[in-house]
């Protein structure tokens, strides 16, 4: 019969799924995940309830001979953790080491903020001398270089002179060269050379572009720059501090929040 009971085809068995509105949860869960989920929450229950227990139950005044060779602070237990305690003479030589490091590390950040700079003011330059010839080429203007001041008070260049002559026409020929150069009509560039002049203007925008870019990038090292560098400094000063307390040659806080000052006796 068994045989018979197993041959006969039967339903399968399917779980029931998540619905499609809760399907941001996951799986559905099922009876199984349930009693785990729930046999783990009791557990931890009733682990918080003993704890609980034993904190209403301990004796404030209860005492052990470990507790002279303790210490706490703010409630808390301070541990030895093995490190052996350096003299005052160590301490003051590390700090100072460590301050020349931080020089060290201060100067060349400084040199490196220096030399940005002058990169910095140089591409400022170059980049409104560049607008200004630009502007001089839209307006029509001449730009001449001199060599000294005095040349530049005394030079004088009349209108007349950068304009272009026009060609006479000579007499007896019965030829006018400045009629004839008014009535040919202006020569059209080729298609070539539009199509050269449109990728050098391409190129032209693209170098600009990069170079913005560039100049972004130097001026944010820059401000990087000058911010680790008062870092640096920050810590320099506050490591002189410390070893100048340490030396006992300055004035501070001391645990109490009394501010105190050393006097220097008088000569």
């Amino acid at each position: 019969m068994s045989s018979m009971r197993n041959a006969v085809q039967r339903r399968n068995h399917k779980e029931r799924a998540q619905p499609l509105e809760r399907a941001k949860y996951g799986i559905l869960e099922k009876h199984k995940d349930y009693s785990l989920r729930a046999r783990d929450h009791n557990e931890k229950r009733k682990r918080l309830r003993i704890l609980r227990q034993k904190a209403q139950d301990r004796n404030p005044d209860e005492f052990h001979f470990a507790m002279m060779s303790s210490a706490t602070n703010n409630g808390r237990k301070i541990t030895d953790r093995g490190n052996k305690a350096l003299s005052n003479d160590v301490v003051r030589l590390l700090k100072t080491q460590d301050a020349g490091y931080l020089r060290t590390i201060a100067q060349r950040v400084r040199k490196e903020r220096e030399r940005l700079e002058e990169e910095v003011m140089l591409v400022d330059e170059i980049g409104e001398e560049d607008e200004e010839m630009e502007d001089n080429a839209k307006a029509g203007k001449r730009t001449i270089f001199v060599d000294t001041k005095e040349e530049q008070n005394v030079f004088e260049t009349p209108v007349e002179s950068l304009r272009r002559p026009r060609r006479q026409s000579v007499p007896g020929s019965g030829i006018d060269h400045g009629a004839s150069a008014d009535s040919v009509p202006p020569k059209t560039p080729s298609q070539r050379a539009v199509e050269a002049e449109v990728l050098a203007q391409k190129a032209e925008r693209a170098l600009r572009q990069r170079q913005r870019k560039e100049q972004e990038s130097r001026r944010k090292r820059l401000n990087a720059l000058r911010s680790q560098e008062q870092d640096l400094m920050a810590a320099e000063q506050e490591l002189e501090n410390q070893r100048a307390k340490m030396s006992n040659s300055t004035g501070g806080v001391n645990k109490n929040g009394v501010k105190f000052k050393i006097r220097e006796r008088k000569r």
